[in-house]
């Protein structure tokens, strides 16, 4: 029997035991008054060894010092910690022998008694009386032990807060950002909308969905891969200014940028193009910055970036000009895929466009590490976009992409809105996806119908919401900043770990 198997056991006849005397071991509610962290700042500036008002606070007890006719126990709720204290003459004899018997580290307790500040300088509340309100099972991580794997903390996210307590300020953070984001565009006259998660016909992206079942209508479903399309059929009702910020699925890689289900947030707006959405990304990026972190600069990675505008703006070929040092209007196609064989880039298709994006996810992206926007990109990269206003060639878009430390942070457009061009693309992209291309967009009637009703001049933008957060926050990985990343189950988990041992299992049978 391990070690957690004993302590639980213990626990289970601690259990019983409280019963037979009548003590609830969960107890259904506890009228508790007062925080840790209020306490704390309330009694501040009390001395050593003086006393202040009764309190009633309750928490988990995070640990415990038993003396003898001394105990001190780590109170902690929500918002910090305090010190409880029972001592012999000014505690019960029955509450003493109830903490004694019953009371074990991660049970949750309600306490009531004077708050004091003990003579090393430990705020502290001296129990008058203790009430058992959770009992739990199992033992906490030790302390200095702990979790400390990522994996396991990522998984455990709960045992992560409990251990780590300084982690919650990130996601507080991440609740802020949000909150920055709303109060912002709302300022801007921009009105907050839904838009399903189930759809009969996914688009917006380029990307694979998930696929789901509806039994009710015996359909097959999607879950959403981007809310574009129905924004824009919004901005076709007489919406002007809309936005939304919405979970998206894709089934695709997962890294430190990349989660299946990700926060995303798309903004139209009517009689606008992509020269008005770039300035609306850098107003976005700059007040919740500043609104959050009371700066533009913050170290990421350990390089100090500044989101302050104007952001610095160039084209995907001039970036090309610069990393890749190639200038691809002086290249031919069959020399482009030349150049790509020889350097082993993934192209996502055919033609010179896919070529040139290519080239620039290759040698350009990774280079970006001061907020800039790379703007003009090759037609065949979005069936969604304008045409580009100055090209003859009809072979770029308005389209731009964010960049910062070598990651996107966005993509936007002047949206298309000819109901024909628009037809002619998703038609093209349909045929693209019957071939075996399952990131291409599928063709949409219905939002067909609704174009050919008329949408006005759009601009669009998609925000990466936990990209936003993982820079404000300073943090590595998307799962850092996400509650309950993706994480392969763990019994799979602990079957490829075995897996050597069953080898050489196997070799010596042989």
């Amino acid at each position: 029997m391990g070690r957690e198997e004993e302590i639980v056991n213990e626990r289970l006849k601690k259990i019983e035991e409280m019963r037979k005397l009548g003590i609830n071991p969960y107890a259904y509610k506890f009228d508790k008054k007062d925080f840790c962290a209020d306490l704390q700042k309330e009694y501040k500036k009390l001395e050593n060894e003086k006393f202040g008002k009764k309190a009633v606070s309750a928490g988990r007890i995070m640990s415990i010092r038993d003396l003898g006719k001394l105990i001190f126990a780590v109170l902690r709720d929500s918002t910090g910690t305090i010190q409880v204290v029972l001592q012999d003459k000014k505690t019960s004899e029955k509450q003493m022998e109830l903490f004694k018997k019953f009371v074990d580290s991660g049970d949750f307790i309600g306490v009531s008694g004077k708050v004091f500040r003990t003579k090393r300088g430990e705020l502290s509340i001296l129990a008058e009386n203790i009430e058992i309100l959770t009992k739990s099972l199992k033992p906490m991580p030790e302390k200095f032990h702990g979790l400390q794997d990522k994996e396991e903390r990522y998984r455990k996210r709960y045992l992560d807060l409990l251990m780590n307590p300084e982690i919650r300020e990130v996601f507080e953070k991440r609740e802020k950002i949000i909150d920055a984001i709303r109060e912002f565009l709302k300022s801007k006259g921009f009105n907050e909308v839904e838009t399903p998660y189930l759809q009969t016909i996914y688009g917006g992206a380029s990307a694979k969905p998930f696929k789901t079942y509806l039994n009710a209508l015996d359909i097959e479903l999607f879950l959403a891969i981007s809310p574009e399309l129905y924004l824009k059929r919004l901005i076709v009702g007489g919406y002007e200014k809309v936005f939304t910020i919405a979970r998206n699925f894709r089934n695709e890689g997962i890294d430190r940028w990349h989660n299946p289900e990700f926060t995303m947030m798309e903004i139209y707006q009517a009689y606008a193009d992509y020269n008005d959405m770039m300035e609306l990304f850098e107003d976005v990026y700059e007040y919740v910055a500043k609104k959050v972190n009371g700066s533009t600069k913050m170290e990421f990675r350990g390089k100090i970036v500044d989101f302050k505008k104007p952001w610095k703006r160039m084209t995907m070929k001039d970036a090309i000009k610069k990393f890749a040092e190639i200038d691809v209007d002086k290249m031919s196609e069959k020399e482009l895929c030349s150049f790509i064989k020889k350097n082993n880039i993934e192209c996502k298709g055919e033609g010179k466009g896919w070529a040139t994006q290519a080239i620039f996810e290759h040698f350009c992206e990774d280079k970006i590490e001061q907020p800039t926007f790379i703007i003009d990109h090759p037609l065949e990269t979005t069936p969604l976009c304008k045409l580009h206003r100055n090209d003859k060639s009809c072979e770029l878009i308005e389209r731009f992409e964010p960049f910062c430390m070598g990651a996107e942070l966005g993509n936007a457009y002047s949206e298309l809105n000819d109901p024909v061009l628009q037809k002619k693309l998703l038609e093209e992209q349909q045929k693209t996806l019957k071939k075996g291309n399952e990131e291409a967009n599928p063709y949409d009637e219905d939002f067909i119908n609704a174009i050919e009703v008329g949408m006005p001049p759009t601009g669009g933008i998609g925000l990466g919401v936990d990209r936003m957060i993982m820079f404000l926050t300073g943090q590595d990985s998307i799962r850092d900043i996400i509650l309950f990343p993706f994480m392969k189950p763990e019994v799979e988990e602990k079957e490829k770990q075995n897996e050597p041992d069953k080898q050489k299992q196997n070799k010596r049978n042989n």
